[in-house]
Formats: C-alpha cells, structure tokens, sequence
C-alpha cells in the first residue's frame, strides 16, 4: 500500500508541476522588450495587476497592485506640499459652460477634449456641465470671492482627484487615458516674484521625487510658446526619454501671471491701498509616472520597481516540504519580523497551492526588488538565498544578518536603477545644428539636442520636417550657452527635440 501511496504521490506532484508549467507560460511575458515595445508594455501592465480595461473605451480600472503604488507616490508628494504651505481641498467634478469660457486661450486649448452633461435622465439642463478636464475656472470662481487683501496671500491649495480628457487617438494604459489621477495645485500671491519662487521650488520638489523615489533621470526645462499649457505665461516640466525612441512629460508646472486673476476678478488690496491682481501658478503630478516607471526600468521578466516607491519590498518564499514544514514556516515568519522591525515592507508568501518555482516568477513579474529563498537546506547551514530583481543575481547571506544584508541590497537597488536610467538618458542624447539632423536623430530612436528660440512658428517648421518630432523642453539651469536657433538662425537656449509619446 505504501508503494501504491507513493505512486500516486508522484503523479500528483507531477501534474501540480505540468499545470504549474503551463500556468507559467500564461503569466510570464511573452515578447522581449527591445523587440515589441507597446506589447511587452500592455503585458506589463496586465499581468503585473497593475491595472485592467473596462468596456469604457481609454479608461482603466486601477488594480490594488497599481493603486498602492500611486498611494506610496501620493503620500512622499503630499507630505512636502503640506511642508510648502499647500492646503488640501476638493472643487466640485461639474464646471458650467459659462465659467470654463471665462479664459479665452485656455477653453480654446481645452475645447476638443472636454465631455459635457447636456441632460439630467430626460431634462436637458439650462446650461451645459462640463466633466472636469482640469479646475481652473471652477475654483477660481471661489478665489474671486476669498481674496480680499494683501493679508488672504498667499493662497496654496492642492486637490488629488480625477479628471476626464475625451480626445485622443491611441490610448496607452497610464501614458494617455481618457480619466486620470492626479494631484492639481492651484496657488495665488500677492507679487510676480513670490509667484516665480514656486515655480522654483516645485520643480525642485518633482526633481526629488523622480530621482530619489522612481529612480528616473529626465531633463528638466521650459515649454516653448506651442507646447506650453493653454492659458499659462510659462510652462515647465520635466521630460523622460523611452527606449522607444519616443518622449514622455513627466511632472509640470505653470506660470499663469495675471491671466486667469483678470478674467475671473481675483483682486486685492496691496500693502499700499491700491487694488491689485493675484499673480498665480498651477502644477501637477499624475498617475502617468506609474506608466513611466513600468517603461523605464521594466524587463523581459516583467516589472522591475524602486525600494521607495514598491508597495511589497521583499517577499519571502520558504521551500516547504511535510518534515520540515513546521520549522521552515518558524524562520520565514521570524525573517519577517525581523525587517518589518527595521521599517520593510515584507510579506511571507506561505501559499501551499503554488510551487516555489511559480511563486518565483510571479514575483518577479510583479518587480518586487528583494526575494527571499529559504528551505530546509538552507536551516541546516543557518542561511538564506537573498535574489536581486534588478540584477538577478542570488547570494547565501547568514540569518543573524538577514535584515542588515537585506537593507543594503535595497538601498543598492535603488542607486543602481537611477544610475541606469540616467546613463540610458546619457547615452540617448545626440547634439544637432539644423532640422535635417533632428529628423535623422529621431529615426534613430535618439533625443536630440540644439538651440531652439522657442517660437511657435518655428515649432511647427520641426514638426513638419522632422516626423512629427517637436521641442520638449528648453534649459533652465543657467550653465548652458546660447546658440543659433536650428530653424531660424536667431539667439535660442540648449532645447531638447524628440517624438512624443
């Protein structure tokens, strides 16, 4: 009977390991990233959990997965607003036809992609409702009422919300839907310098965030006069380069001067008795840096995620076997405490329905930087595997240092993902003199570099000859020297020029 037991035993075992095999292939990415860029991303995207589509057309649902990655990029953003002064609020998802005309330019840049509420079941409204596309009118409506004096700024409100952008051609999940997640800062001073200082000092803010956090090198810079935000004086963002050979605008923020505060009567009375208008800014960080973040560092194995910004930082996998079963379970959840007490975010997956060699590659999927191995082998030698998603490697490291081992190799992850984005940045830039050579860099999957003068006019002169390619943003350091324009010859500012994604 025994034999029969253990035959049967075996069989099992074997059909758990072929249906795990077949399941394997089905969870596991089936294109390489160099070859079949916008699939390997949507396989991504899918099979991390990210996120799924819906039968609404451009919009996604945001799995638990994905939205705790937004959740740990919300909490670092939120908490350095609030150290900025910035107060949190909420503005109402419906703006009146009447209010979002109030600013000329920024309706005209806006009209195509706003959805409208013409009816309530079968009543048409008086007036058409517009679905937020952002909330310049709708609080600067409210600002006209609040500011008063000198003594009500400045004014620093910041909402986290949804909005809803209906036209586009090729949807992307997180690059471009038609509702997104964001967080809208909408600030008012009493003087053009305070207003220029935060600029300053929200630049600076993304800056941190996308470096020390996401691990992403991007080039910081101005928007030239046909890119910049409809309605602004200036814009400013910062710009990723894909290994598609294609530009993203990460964070951005604008300079809106006076604009809006004359056409909604955002008024108050100086320090010197007269009346004056608010000087205003507004910025944004959006749910597209998860899109940026699955780009920029994922690999053929699926997601590849920065320590800081991972919801799950390691993940313990213990090889059980009916023996030894107890004491294995007994060190894995002892390794848990262990780094949960040095603030990591660790889980012990003890799931009896998988095999190790599934689990593996579902976490690795998932880009959980730290996986842990340990069995029953592994006790007897008091040691543990430690595995590196970004480099894939494995070491033995002894279980009275598992946590001091294991924060290092996270701090390591983390400076080693920035390091190779910003070398793949480095190594995507191309220097050129004249449209021509924009085009050829392009064709090449390059960023090109060259001085811009950043006129509309000769905006469109790049897009026409250069494949669509156009400015993505001008200098702003101050370190480099001016030079001839690439299109019209006159004084312009080092300018980076690519296709947008």
């Amino acid at each position: 009977m025994s034999g029969e037991k253990s035959k049967k035993s075996a069989a099992a075992a074997a059909d758990k390991n072929k249906a795990d095999a077949t399941e394997k292939k089905t969870l596991g990415i089936t294109v390489k990233k160099s070859e079949d860029f916008s699939e390997w991303y949507t396989q991504v995207i899918a099979k991390a959990e990210l996120a799924d589509y819906t039968k609404v057309s451009g919009c996604l649902v945001l799995r638990p997965y994905g939205y705790a990655i937004w959740e740990k990029m919300v909490r670092e953003v939120d908490s350095r607003l609030k150290r900025m002064g910035v107060q949190n609020c909420y503005f109402p998802l419906f703006i009146p036809e009447s209010l979002l005309k109030k600013e000329e330019q920024h309706v005209k840049g806006f009209a195509p992609e706003v959805a409208w509420v013409t009816h309530a079941s079968d009543t048409k409204l008086d007036e058409r409702l517009a679905i937020r596309p952002t909330s310049e009118t709708i609080m600067y409506d409210s600002l006209s009422k609040w500011v008063r004096s000198w003594r009500d700024l400045p004014l620093k409100l910041n909402q986290w919300n949804n909005v809803v952008r209906w036209e586009f051609k090729h949807p992307t999940p997180f690059i471009r839907t038609r509702e997104f997640l964001w967080c809208e800062g909408h600030t008012a001073f009493a003087t053009k310098e305070e207003a220029e200082q935060e600029i300053s000092d929200i630049m600076a803010l993304w800056k941190e965030i996308t470096e020390n956090y996401l691990a992403l090198a991007g080039v910081a810079g101005r928007k030239g006069e046909a890119e910049k935000f409809a309605g602004a004086l200036a814009s400013y963002s910062i710009e990723y380069f894909l290994l598609n050979g294609k530009a993203a605008q990460g964070p951005d923020a604008h300079f809106d001067g006076q604009n809006f505060a004359k056409a909604f009567e955002i008024k108050f009375l100086n320090k010197d008795g007269r009346h004056d208008y608010a000087w205003q800014n507004t910025w944004a960080f959006t749910t597209r840096m998860i899109g940026l973040l699955v780009m920029a560092h994922g690999d053929d194995y699926g997601l590849v995620l920065p320590p800081k910004i991972a919801p799950i930082q390691v993940v313990i996998v213990p090889i059980l076997f009916e023996d030894s079963k107890k004491e294995v379970l007994a060190a894995a959840m002892k390794i848990k405490k262990e780094l949960q007490t040095e603030s990591i975010a660790a889980e012990l997956d003890d799931r009896e329905t998988y095999t190790a060699g599934w689990k593996f590659n579902e976490w690795e999927l998932k880009g959980v930087p730290v996986r842990i191995e340990i069995g029953p082998r592994d006790l007897e030698k008091k040691q543990a595997v430690v595995f590196r998603r970004d480099a894939r490697t494995k070491e033995s490291v002894n279980l009275a240092t598992i946590a001091a081992s294991v924060k290092k190799a996270l701090g390591e992850i983390q400076n080693s993902l920035y390091k190779k984005s910003e070398q793949q940045l480095e190594n995507s830039i191309v220097a050129v003199k004249s449209i021509s050579e924009i085009a050829a860099a392009v064709k090449n999957k390059k960023l090109a570099k060259g001085f811009f003068c950043g006129s509309a006019k000769c905006e469109e002169e790049i897009k026409a000859n250069a494949d669509g390619a156009s400015s993505r943003c001008m200098s702003i350091d101050g370190k480099e020297k001016t030079g001839k324009c690439v299109v019209c010859g006159k004084e312009g500012i080092v300018t980076c020029f690519g296709k947008a994604y």
